[in-house]
């Protein structure tokens, strides 16, 4: 699996919820000293209301305006806008047993720590476990969907310009990124 020019890439970081897309994405642009961009920061606003999608366009118009960066996430309302300026698409595509296991060390952490997410967000024990908006149930409910989907633009003409590199298991994108990091 090659990795591009750093200075010459538009990486876009991909998978299903809770995959690991955002701390894949701060490895990497941390090692190629490229801006990164968290898709959900740009989404979501204050209460997790969604910003008005001409809002969230004009952000990712501003945060995509050089030549080289990297992004992750997963919103299928800008794909069209977003995803030919990319040059490079990473898909992390594990299984859902990984992807559950993540989401749920990732909830538990996040619910006793209070982070604060994007603008005053935080996952909460109630969000998490007591909640028809619970990531966890978002996990189980679009897993397989979204990996049928991203499979889907793969294989298809729309994106076929760009470079794909898909990663099956956390230990196939750790040494790849190790790789990078050594280089």
């Amino acid at each position: 699996m090659a990795s591009p020019e750093p200075n010459q890439t538009r990486v876009l970081v991909v998978g299903t919820s809770s995959v690991g897309k955002t701390a894949f994405a701060k490895r990497l642009a941390a090692t190629w000293n490229l801006p990164r961009i968290e898709l959900d920061a740009l989404y979501w606003g204050n209460h997790w209301q969604p910003k008005p999608k001409s809002e969230f366009l004009r952000l990712i118009d501003e945060a995509t305006h050089g030549p080289a960066w990297v992004a992750d996430g997963n919103y299928g309302s800008v794909r069209e806008h977003l995803w030919p300026k990319a040059t490079q698409i990473i898909w992390l595509n594990y299984s859902l047993p990984v992807n559950l296991w993540r989401g749920l060390r990732r909830s538990v952490r996040r619910s006793f720590t209070g982070e604060d997410l994007w603008h005053g967000n935080r996952e909460s024990f109630k969000r998490t476990f007591m909640s028809k908006e619970s990531i966890l149930v978002w996990i189980l409910s679009t897993h397989r969907r979204r990996r049928l989907e991203l499979g889907e633009l793969r294989a298809s003409e729309r994106f076929g310009r760009h470079s794909w590199v898909e990663f099956r298991h956390p230990k196939q994108a750790e040494t790849w990124l190790r790789k990078i990091e050594n280089a």
